[in-house]
């Protein structure tokens, strides 16, 4: 099931994409319990398909990441976290910081997943069983911020609004089995800055869903940004940093394509 998220007269409300383009509404809480109607809708404005309880995030979690990088392969993955309100829908301006500015704002394609059901101790054999589904992830990072400016922390540079695209749908697990074997892909102004394959995780999705929740609960509406490939704009001669008027798209098989502005925030 494709899930969508979007804004009707009433509010957000929750439809279920169908193979011929049309949607039917959902009745119920995403994440909890729902269930598919026959209610054809009109999608509004899409949203976030998901608004999430918490923002967990694995950094060098590719080997050609790591390795741009200039780091060594981490012995476990590497866990930062990053504010809930900076999650941003599809659409939705990336804003470039101006009040606590920062000059090196960068892109990140990542999967998104979206844990469905309250997870503690998860093994590596069950772990997907508590995944409700997949999205596209935009892990915009402030470099400056990140690197110079949190004190050895990333939370800072992660953190700042918008900072956290996601969509533009939920696929449930049914339909994407694999989620270490898929295409991921940034295109910044048309131009593929990012093309890689999930299957070149360090840690993959069940071994980081066991280690997050090892001793700890993984609250239903759990948001796991898994990391991203090599190309970022720090690493390339000469860096690239995102600029006003620039557009960017993740874009990840299966799931489809997550495009957003670049404006500078209003003073």
């Amino acid at each position: 099931m494709k899930i969508i998220r979007h804004l009707t007269p009433a509010g957000p409300a929750w439809a279920a994409l169908q193979p011929d383009g049309s949607a039917r509404a959902l009745e119920g809480e995403v994440p909890g319990d729902f269930r598919l109607t026959d209610r054809p809708v009109t999608p509004g404005r899409l949203l976030a398909p998901v608004t999430p309880t918490n923002l967990l995030c694995i950094g060098l979690n590719y080997r050609r990441h790591a390795a741009e990088s200039n780091s060594p392969l981490p012995p476990h993955p590497v866990l930062f976290m990053k504010n809930t309100a900076a999650v941003q829908h599809p659409g939705g301006p990336i804003q470039l910081p101006r009040h606590l500015p920062s000059t090196k704002v960068d892109y990140e394609c990542e999967l998104a997943v979206v844990i469905g059901r309250a997870c503690r101790n998860a093994t590596r054999e069950n772990a997907l069983d508590h995944v409700l589904g997949y999205t596209c992830a935009n892990d915009v990072s402030a470099r400056d911020w990140q690197r110079d400016g949190g004190g050895g922390q990333w939370c800072q540079g992660k953190s700042f609004d918008t900072f956290c695209p996601l969509g533009p749908v939920l696929v449930t697990p049914d339909e994407l089995p694999s989620p270490n074997a898929l295409r991921i892909r940034t295109v910044l102004n048309g131009q593929v800055m990012q093309d890689w394959s999930t299957d070149d995780m360090i840690f993959d999705v069940p071994a980081i869903i066991a280690f997050l929740s090892a001793s700890k609960t993984l609250l239903p509406g759990t948001v796991i940004l898994t990391g991203t490939p090599h190309g970022v704009g720090f690493a390339r001669n000469p860096p690239v940093w995102l600029q006003p008027g620039d557009e960017v798209s993740v874009d990840i098989e299966g799931i489809g394509t997550l495009t957003n502005p670049v404006v500078e925030e209003p003073l």
